[in-house]
C-alpha cells in the first residue's frame, strides 16, 4: 500500500498552532534542542531488576538457502516499571522484539504481519538490502495486511537492528516498542577468539517516560505527524531502559564479555563509561581492522558499537556501573554488572580483527552537499535537508551504481545522519581526518555547526533509498531526502 504523493509533511500547521509543553522552547527564539519529558510515575530504584535477554527468533522454516521468519506486530501489555502495566506496540508483543541471528550470505526472509490499527513499515538498519525490502517510508503495510522482506545479507558480520520506518510516525512507533536486534554472523568473525555464547550480550539502550499508571508518555499532536512545539528538537525520556528494563543489573563471571551496544533512543546521545578500559572491536558495519581501547564511548541515535570488557580485572563481589557521562542524575546511569563467580576464560582480543578496505576519495566521481538545518515550512518551522522537506517523489541525488562518491554533511544543531543501502567511511570532521584506520559506518553524528565528509560506494542494487536524520522527531518532521541509485 503506497499513499498518493503528499506535500512534504502535513505536519506543520505545527509551529503556530502547537501547544508548548511545560519545558517550553520558543522556536522564534532559536533552533530547538532535545527536551526532557518528565514521568508522572515514580522513577524505579536503579539496579533492582535483572537484565532481560530478548528471545532469539526461530525460523518458521528454512529452504533453498533461505531462512524464513515471521514478525507479528501487535498491541500488548508488559511490565516495564515494577508493579505497573505498560501498553506497547511490539514485534511478537514484546519490547524489544525478538533478536534475529542470521548468517552472512544466507538469505533471510521476514514476513511482517501487521495486527495494529495503523500502517507500518519495517527497516533493517544497517542492512545491504534491495529497494523493495529496504523499508522506504511510504511502502506501507496496511492494518491486517502482511509483507515479505528479503534480506540477501551479502555483507560482513555486524550488529544491526530493525525498527519501524513509517513516514511521519517513526518516532512514536519506535517509542512504543517497534524495535529489535538483528545480528549477522560469518566465518571470519567466528574464527576469532572473541567472547561468545552467553558472554556475547546484546544491549539495546533507549530512554522512555511514563504516566502515573505506567502508560508511555509521548508528546504527540493527536493523530497528526510531529510533536508539541516544546519537543520539536527531540524527545528525551527520564527512564533509561536496557533490553526494555529500567537500569537493570547483569550478573557476570570474572571473564571477558562482548557487549553489542545499540542506541535505540529517539534523540538521546550516550557517552558510555565504566571507569575502566573498554576494548572496541566493532561498529555499525562490523569488525574494526584492529581493537581500540577507550575510556568512554559516544553513541548517537542509531549508532552501534561492540566492546569487550574484561571483568577479571575485578574481584568476585564487586559491581561495575555502565554510566552515561552525557546525562545528569538518574539519566547518568545505564546499568550495572555484578561479578558473582569465577569461571575459566579462553577468550582473547587479537591484535588484528579484520581487513577493512579503505575507499579512495581521489576516485570519487562527484562530491555532493547535504545541509541539515531547521527552516520555514508551510508557515511553521520544520527540519530540512538542503532547504527542502521530504518529498518521496523528488530524488535529491542519483548516484551511479559502483561509483565512489564523497558526501559533505553540514549541520546547524546536532543531527545523527543515517544513509540507507551501503556503509560509508568518515573522511574528515571539520577538516580534521579521524585517527586510526577507516571503519564502516551507516550512521554518523553531526554535532552543532559541524561539517563531516564521508566517502561511500553504492553496490548491487538500483532503486530508491533515503538518507535522514536519526533523531526521530527530526525525521518525522521532514528531515529526510530520497535518492535513486541508477
Amino acid at each position: 500500500m503506497r499513499p498518493t504523493r503528499r506535500t512534504a509533511l502535513r505536519l506543520l500547521g505545527l509551529g503556530a498552532v502547537a501547544t508548548a509543553g511545560a519545558s517550553g522552547c520558543s522556536l522564534l527564539a532559536g533552533t530547538p534542542q532535545p527536551q526532557l519529558l518528565t514521568s508522572a510515575a515514580p522513577l524505579p530504584r536503579p539496579y533492582a531488576v535483572p537484565l532481560p535477554l530478548p528471545e532469539v527468533a526461530e525460523p518458521v522454516r528454512g529452504t533453498g538457502g533461505t531462512d524464513f521468519y515471521e514478525l507479528t506486530e501487535r498491541a500488548a501489555e508488559v511490565e516495564v516499571l515494577p508493579g505497573l502495566r505498560t501498553p506497547i506496540q511490539g514485534y511478537g508483543g514484546t519490547f524489544p522484539g525478538p533478536t534475529i541471528q542470521a548468517r552472512s550470505g544466507r538469505r533471510t526472509a521476514v514476513k511482517l504481519i501487521n495486527q495494529l490499527g495503523e500502517p507500518t513499515v519495517l527497516h533493517l538498519h544497517g542492512g545491504h538490502t534491495p529497494p523493495e525490502s529496504d523499508g522506504f517510508p511510504t511502502d506501507l503495510v496496511a492494518p491486517g495486511a502482511s509483507r515479505e522482506y528479503v534480506f540477501p545479507l551479502e555483507q560482513r558480520a555486524a550488529t544491526l537492528w530493525y525498527h519501524d520506518h513509517t513516514m511521519d510516525y517513526t518516532g512514536p512507533r519506535v517509542w512504543r516498542g517497534l524495535a529489535g536486534m538483528f545480528v549477522v554472523r560469518d566465518a571470519e568473525e567466528e574464527a576469532l577468539p572473541l567472547p561468545s555464547g552467553e558472554r556475547d550480550v546484546p544491549l539495546l539502550i533507549c530512554d522512555r517516560s511514563f504516566a502515573a499508571d505506567g502508560t508511555l508518555l509521548y508528546p504527540a499532536l493527536g493523530g497528526r505527524p510531529g510533536v508539541r512545539e516544546a519537543y520539536m528538537g527531540g524527545v528525551l525520556g527520564d527512564v533509561i531502559l536496557v533490553n526494555g528494563a529500567p537500569w537493570p543489573e547483569l550478573r557476570v563471571a570474572n571473564a571477558r564479555y562482548r557487549l553489542r551496544l545499540c542506541n535505540a533512543s529517539n534523540a538521546r546521545v550516550y557517552e558510555l563509561a565504566t571507569g575502566g578500559p573498554m576494548v572496541r572491536v566493532g561498529g555499525d558495519g562490523g569488525l574494526l581492522a584492529a581493537p581500540r581501547t577507550v575510556e568512554r564511548l559516544r553513541l548517537a541515535p542509531g549508532e552501534r558499537a561492540d566492546v569487550v570488557i574484561d571483568f577479571s580485572a575485578y574481584r568476585v563481589g564487586q559491581r561495575v556501573e555502565l554510566r552515561n557521562l552525557a546525562g545528569e542524575g538518574a539519566q547518568g546511569r545505564v546499568m550495572r554488572f555484578a561479578i558473582d563467580r569465577p569461571e575459566r576464560d579462553d577468550s582473547a582480543v587479537p591484535p588484528r580483527l579484520s581487513a577493512v578496505e579503505p575507499l579512495d576519495p581521489s576516485r570519487a566521481k562527484v562530491t555532493r552537499d547535504f545541509a541539515f538545518t531547521s527552516g520555514s515550512m508551510h508557515g511553521g518551522v520544520g527540519w530540512l535537508i538542503n532547504g527542502r522537506p521530504f518529498d518521496s517523489e523528488r530524488m535529491e541525488a542519483r548516484p551511479r551504481l559502483g561509483d565512489i562518491e564523497v558526501w559533505r554533511l553540514t549541520s546547524d544543531v546536532a543531527h545523527p545522519v543515517h544513509v540507507h543501502l551501503d556503509h560509508f567511511q568518515v573522511l574528515s570532521v571539520n577538516g580534521e581526518r579521524p585517527s586510526g584506520p577507516p571503519e564502516w559506518k551507516d550512521t554518523v553524528e553531526l554535532r552543532d555547526a559541524q561539517t563531516v565528509e564521508i566517502v561511500t560506494r553504492f553496490t548491487d542494487y538500483r532503486g530508491r533509498y533515503v538518507l535522514h536524520c536519526h533523531n526521530l522527531e527530526h525525521e518525522d518532521m521532514a528531515m529526510m531526502a530520497a535518492f535513486e541509485v541508477v
